[in-house]
Formats: structure tokens, C-alpha cells, sequence
């Protein structure tokens, strides 16, 4: 069963904040905050909306390795390079300590290979349930808790994903983390692939 956590959605954004309020409705331990990463308070673990190779030089990635020093780069690189041999998947995410006991994690989850388009692919589901996972799998081995999760607006950026299209994907991810199947059939696989590829009637994911 899925542990608990506190999930915030930050954006500096209304319009941006206003979809995750929509897709989010009704979902438990949802916190919505129009803010910039500097900006925010003490919190377990944020999640980076990153590339497959650890650079993180540009957009949110940049105000993280900002905040927490250049070493916290070199670290996710060279885990990167030890445990994919240089190119992190989509759909992987881990979780590296930051030496800071206020921000103590970041998970650090690609949407995309090299900073480009993602839209109409299924690749901000990819990514957050690639982080629920990693954060899931860290509190069920580790003694030091991740209470708290903090998820920007992932593929909103470079990914150029409209800001509805990211929050319904990252919402289904959340639904399926706090409803995981029990069983494994065609049936769960169906329903699970159109909440994934459709928003209502209307496939959006190809």
C-alpha cells in the first residue's frame, strides 16, 4: 500500500496553479503555492523536472543547484554515469540527499532526454510516477522519512506542455500512486492506459 505524503504543487504562475487546483480537486494532502523554488519553506524532498544527463544548468534545475551548491550536480552526474552508464531513462527517478537538514532530498526525475518539446507524449506521467515511486521506495527502506514532496510543473517549461495537459498527467500519477491495482489483468491495464492517453473522450497522448 502506498505510504502517505504531503504532496505541494508550486508555480510562480496563477494560470499554472489555477490547473493544478482543477485537476487536483478532491485528491488528499494537495497543496497548491504560486511560488518560485527560492521562495519556498522547509520541505522533505523537491522533485527536478531534469534532463537524462544531469545537466542542470537552465530553468528550475538551475535555482536548485543555486540554492544547494555545485557538489549536488556532481553527485547526480556521477550517479547517473555509475547506475545508467550516462543517460538517465525517462521514467527513473532517485533520490539524492542534499546535506541540507531543512531541504534534506531532491529526486531528480528526467522528462526528457535534452531540454525540447515533450507535448503529446505521455512523458510528465512518466516522470512523476517515476518520483512517487523513488519516494515511496525510499520511505519503505530508509528511516529518515520523506514526508513532504514538492513537484514543479513538470514538462511546463522547456517541454512545452500546456499547463492543463501537465497537471491532468501529473494528477493520474498521483491518482494511481494513492489507488495501486490488485490485480494484474487487461482490465486494469485498459483503464489505466486511457486515464494516461485521454482527457475524457479525447486522446491527447499518442
Amino acid at each position: 500500500m502506498p505510504l502517505p505524503i504531503d504532496l505541494w504543487l508550486i508555480h510562480p504562475e496563477e494560470r499554472m496553479c489555477d490547473a493544478f487546483r482543477s485537476r487536483f480537486e478532491g485528491l488528499p494532502r494537495v497543496t497548491v503555492i504560486q511560488s518560485r523554488f527560492e521562495d519556498l519553506p522547509p520541505h522533505d524532498c523537491f522533485v527536478t523536472a531534469a534532463n537524462a544527463f544531469g545537466i542542470m544548468n537552465a530553468g528550475i534545475d538551475a535555482a536548485v543547484i543555486h540554492f544547494h551548491g555545485e557538489d549536488l550536480m556532481r553527485r547526480i552526474q556521477y550517479r547517473i554515469m555509475d547506475t545508467y552508464l550516462g543517460e538517465q531513462p525517462i521514467g527513473t527517478s532517485f533520490i539524492e540527499p542534499t546535506g541540507n537538514p531543512q531541504y534534506p532530498f531532491v529526486a531528480h526525475s528526467p522528462t526528457m532526454r535534452v531540454p525540447g518539446s515533450i507535448s503529446g507524449t505521455d512523458k510528465v506521467y512518466a516522470a512523476t510516477w517515476a518520483s512517487l515511486l523513488a519516494v515511496y521506495q525510499h520511505n519503505v527502506s530508509s528511516e529518515d522519512k520523506i514526508d513532504s514532496v514538492v513537484f514543479p510543473a513538470m514538462g511546463a517549461g522547456f517541454g512545452g506542455v500546456p499547463y492543463l495537459e501537465v497537471a491532468r498527467q501529473m494528477a493520474v500519477a498521483y491518482r494511481h500512486y494513492l489507488d495501486p491495482p490488485h490485480r494484474m489483468d487487461w482490465d486494469m491495464v485498459i483503464g489505466r492506459q486511457k486515464a494516461i492517453c485521454y482527457d475524457g473522450k479525447q486522446q491527447v497522448v499518442n
